[in-house]
């Protein structure tokens, strides 16, 4: 690792730290009905909404109806990105003129799922696949809705938390419209405003054929980026303009734009620490998930930097230059933009997938073994480690309620959090998730890696079982672990080598964004309504802080622990043995690889 290297993640993570506790005061105040400097703009548009769609402002909602109003509003979004993408050959603002055929009836399935469920996992290659008016009416809208719907269920969960003896959580449709109208709207429009200012496009030109220099013709797309940039950020949604996502010049054009996507990225996550912390009357308990998220975001981001600037031994041995001199970078440049360099494309890569964002700088397929490790286990960690717009927040306190439980266990006293005690209904909810999204990953990853598939994906028993794939052995296999980690956890990267355009991976993928975007939702949800139920109890000389180092350290090892007993026999068989691949102790591998 590098000095400049170092200083640049340092000051990313400052910048993050000063930002938390601004953002996070903001948003307290809008879900608490307070009023903001956003206020006189803001609240006439807002009441507008009220009345068009009949919402009851002050009608508060039980976890059942408020979930109920959730899963309508997803079914809706849902139809509307499949039908836009199915009819988009009929539809104005496609100057290239992009038909519904190219469009199949899985892929429409699965790109309006990803997009429902705030994961953005893209088979499709944007710029040759759909019309100006599916990327913006169809799926720039739908990363305002999709990370709107994260906050309102963080906001709801808060208010389980926070409330005592009563049966409501909030209104989720006030939720949402606050969420939208107050927090992504104006920040996406000064976000990309401030990416048209450093190169971005933004309009609705025809593609332009332009004559290199060669003599030879080349096709350069153009479109909306700017907008869909900014939200694509902001609300960690990830699903790029282009398929080349943030390493394409029009989308991020300069070191500068690449470092404030990645604020974008973690400014809601970690402001909905302090928003926490506020709601429920103790900021410390607010900077105490703040903590635990940091030390992960931390020990991730610079194992991942020290092992893509160590490179590849192998090229090594063959006389190139590994360490970093003024005139060349050293390390693994495989996949990254010259303009990033390791250290900002390691911070990207890290960032990204702990925030459930998926978007990327640089081809994660060409990370090594360990550097690759790092973003594919920040996934499988149920994406707590600030995590997605709303959903980072409601996983970690998840964990939070396992936590306290295992303490419980350790000094024989019935788990309590925030006054609230912690029964055995809140365990059994709290583990559904993670048995879900677990299940899910392992089991469909399994049966990818066996069944017979021709290379068009369709099922055939005399082919190969690695016809779609890139790469065979553990990389190939790390492929497909990769693939449905990002589904399951809703993040959208992935080991590219994978053709993921096929009919088997858009229906299995699709399968596990819903699921896993659901099946954490919904009894986290249910939690929230009994605890918001409870009395309030009194702490005692027994009570466990919950706002101490004690706290943040049993909160990492709690995420850490569950990550590894779950994960690790499948990362030993996919990035760790091609480590020790790399290093060339064929036979170690060999031995570790059969007895895994």
């Amino acid at each position: 690792m590098t000095g400049m290297g170092i200083l640049q993640i340092a000051v990313f993570f400052g910048v993050v730290l000063l930002l938390t506790k601004p953002a996070g005061l903001f948003m307290a105040r809008v879900f608490q009905g307070e009023r903001t400097f956003l206020y006189p703009v803001i609240r006439p548009l807002e009441r507008l909404v009220y009345r068009l769609c009949g919402i009851q402002e002050d009608a508060e909602q039980r976890w059942t109806l408020y979930a109920g109003g959730m899963l309508a509003f997803s079914v809706f979004c849902f139809l509307f990105v499949y039908a836009l993408q199915r009819l988009q050959g009929l539809l104005p603002f496609n100057p290239q003129g992009f038909g519904g055929k190219l469009i199949s009836p899985d892929l429409a399935y699965n790109t309006a799922v990803s997009f429902l469920t705030n994961t953005n996992w893209q088979a499709y290659t944007p710029e040759t696949t759909v019309s100006y008016l599916v990327q913006m009416a169809a799926l720039t809208v739908q990363n305002f809705a999709s990370a709107a719907v994260g906050i309102a269920a963080a906001v709801a969960i808060i208010r389980g938390f926070a409330r005592h003896e009563v049966s409501s959580i909030g209104n989720f449709w006030v939720d949402l419209t606050r969420g939208t109208l107050y927090i992504l709207l104006p920040m996406s429009v000064a976000a990309a405003l401030l990416f048209c200012s450093q190169g971005a496009i933004q309009n609705l030109h025809p593609y332009t054929v332009v004559k290199t220099v060669e003599g030879a013709t080349q096709t350069i797309p153009q479109g909306p980026v700017a907008s869909q940039e900014a939200i694509k950020m902001l609300g960690t949604n990830g699903g790029g303009f282009f398929n080349a996502n943030s390493a394409h010049p029009y989308e991020n054009p300069s070191p500068f734009t690449n470092l404030i996507q990645i604020l974008l990225i973690f400014v809601i996550p970690a402001g909905l620490t302090y928003t926490f912390g506020r709601m429920v009357g103790d900021t410390r308990q607010g900077w105490a998930i703040f903590a635990a998220m940091a030390v992960m975001f931390l020990v991730g981001v610079f194992v991942c930097y020290g092992f893509e600037q160590a490179g590849n031994p192998i090229l090594s041995k063959l006389g190139l230059q590994p360490a970093a001199t003024d005139t060349q970078a050293g390390g693994n440049m495989e996949g990254k933009e010259t303009r990033f360099g390791i250290a900002a494309s390691a911070l990207f890569v890290t960032v990204t997938t702990n925030a459930s964002c998926g978007a990327v700088n640089s081809a994660h397929d060409a990370l090594t073994p360990l550097g690759g490790l790092v973003p594919l286990f920040n996934i499988q960690t149920d994406e707590v480690i600030f995590g997605g717009v709303g959903s980072g927040l409601y996983g970690m306190l998840l964990y939070a309620i396992v936590a306290v439980f295992i303490a419980g266990l350790m000094v024989g006293r019935t788990p309590e959090y925030l006054g609230k005690k912690i029964q055995q209904k809140e365990v059994k909810m709290a583990m559904l998730p993670i048995l879900a999204t677990s299940f899910l990953i392992l089991v469909l990853a399994a049966a990818s890696s066996i069944a017979p598939f021709h290379k068009n994906g369709y099922w055939n028993p005399p082919g190969p079982a690695t016809a779609n794939l890139g790469n065979a052995g553990p990389h190939g296999f790390s492929e497909v672990l990769y693939a449905y980690s990002s589904a399951s956890e809703n993040n959208g990267s992935a080991f590219a080598g994978i053709n993921a355009n096929t009919p088997w991976y858009n229906v299995t993928t699709g399968l596990a964004m819903v699921f896993g975007r659901f099946m954490f939702i919904l009894p986290l949800l249910a939690i929230a309504g009994t605890l918001a139920a409870k009395k309030k109890v009194p702490g005692s000389i027994g009570t466990f802080p919950t706002h101490g180092p004690l706290f943040v350290g049993l909160l990492v090892a709690t995420v850490v622990v569950i990550g590894a007993l779950t994960f690790f026999p499948a990362l030993a068989l996919g990035p760790i043995v091609e480590h020790f691949l790399m290093h060339q102790g064929k036979l170690f591998s060999m031995l570790f690889f059969i007895g895994s």
